[in-house]
C-alpha cells in the first residue's frame, strides 16, 4: 500500500496561517500536521522524529513547513532541519513566515521583469526603497534586491536604530549590503524618493504611504511595487490589478498592483509546495529558490 503524504506544519507562533492550510491541501498533501509554539532549539529532535518514522520510501511522501513571522529564526530552523538529515532518511523543507519569502519573490520578480520590459534595465545598481522595510516582506524584499544588485535600503516610520539593526543583521546573515534609514514626514520622503529608480510598498494595509504629491518628487523613478490591498493603497495611484501600467502623478514610473503580486505569489507556493512531493531527491526551499521560481513562472 502507497504512503499517504504527511506535511509537518512548524511554527515558533502560537497558531498555524490557514492560507499554508489550504495551499498545502491544494497541493495534494493527504495529511497535514501543524505544530504551534515550536522552539528553534527542537528542530534537530522534531526532525529526527519525521524522517525515521517513514523508512526509505516513507520520507519520499514526507514534508516539513516553518512558518512564524521572524525570517531569521525561520532560515534558522530551515537549517537545523537540513543538518539533522541521515541519508537516506531526507525529506524537503520549505521556509514561508508569513508568506514573507513567496510574496517578496513575487514582488521583486514583477518589478524586475517591468524594468527590463519598459526601460530596459537590469536591478543591478538600481536605487530601491523598501517602505515598510522593517517587517517580514519588507526584509525578504530588501535581502532578494539586493542580492540581485539594487542599492537597497529598508524605509522605517518611526525609528531609524531599528531599520539600521536590521539592515545590518541581515546583511551579516546572507552577505547583501542592506542600508537602513526612517522617513515619518512627507519631506523626509521627498528627499529619499528624489533619485529612487525603485520603490516597494510592503508597509501595513490600508496605510498610505506616498501621496501623488510626494511622487511628484521621484524624477527617477521607474517602477513601483505594492502589496497593499486594502484601500487606500501604499502608493497613491497603485491599481489592484495593475502590471506595468503607468503610474499617475509620475514622469514614466509604472506601478504593480497588489493582485498581480498575489497571482504570482499563489503560483509560487504552490510549485514550491507541489515539488516537494515530486522530485526524487529532496529540497530545501527559501528566499532564493522562491525568487528563481517566480522569475521562471513570469518568463513562461
Amino acid at each position: 500500500m502507497a504512503k499517504r503524504s504527511i506535511l509537518h506544519m512548524f511554527d515558533p507562533m502560537p497558531n498555524i496561517s490557514p492560507f499554508d492550510v489550504n495551499m498545502a491541501l491544494d497541493c495534494d498533501f493527504d495529511i497535514l500536521m501543524p505544530y504551534a509554539n515550536v522552539k528553534p532549539d527542537s528542530m534537530h529532535r522534531l526532525t529526527q522524529d519525521v524522517i525515521f518514522s517513514r523508512g526509505p520510501k516513507g520520507v519520499k511522501q514526507t514534508g516539513i513547513f516553518i512558518g512564524g513571522r521572524d525570517i531569521g529564526v525561520a532560515i534558522d530552523m530551515l537549517n537545523s532541519a537540513k543538518k539533522s538529515m541521515v541519508p537516506p532518511f531526507e525529506v524537503s523543507v520549505l521556509a514561508d513566515p508569513s508568506g514573507a519569502f513567496t510574496t517578496a519573490a513575487a514582488l521583486v520578480a514583477c518589478v524586475e521583469k517591468e524594468l527590463k520590459n519598459k526601460f530596459n534595465k537590469p536591478l543591478k545598481d538600481c536605487k530601491a526603497l523598501v517602505f515598510g522595510g522593517t517587517g517580514p516582506v519588507g526584509i525578504a524584499t530588501g535581502v532578494i534586491a539586493s542580492l540581485a544588485g539594487a542599492d537597497a535600503t529598508l524605509v522605517d516610520h518611526f525609528s531609524c536604530a531599528e531599520a539600521e539593526g536590521l539592515a545590518e543583521e541581515y546583511n551579516r546573515r546572507f552577505e547583501c549590503n542592506l542600508s537602513g534609514t526612517i522617513a515619518t514626514f512627507d519631506e523626509d520622503k521627498i528627499k529619499l524618493i528624489e533619485d529612487a529608480d525603485l520603490i516597494f510598498c510592503t508597509a501595513k494595509a490600508g496605510i498610505q504611504i506616498l501621496s501623488t504629491e510626494v511622487l511628484g518628487h521621484a524624477k527617477q523613478l521607474k517602477v513601483v511595487g505594492d502589496v497593499n490591498a486594502v484601500p487606500p493603497a501604499g502608493i497613491a495611484g497603485v491599481q489592484v490589478n495593475d502590471f506595468g501600467a503607468p503610474l499617475a502623478g509620475t514622469e514614466n514610473a509604472v506601478a504593480i498592483g497588489p493582485l498581480a503580486v498575489g497571482n504570482v505569489k499563489y503560483k509560487v507556493q504552490h510549485a514550491l509546495l507541489s515539488s516537494m512531493l515530486t522530485g526524487d531527491k529532496p529540497v530545501y526551499l527559501d528566499f532564493i529558490t522562491a525568487f528563481e521560481k517566480a522569475k521562471e513562472i513570469l518568463d513562461s
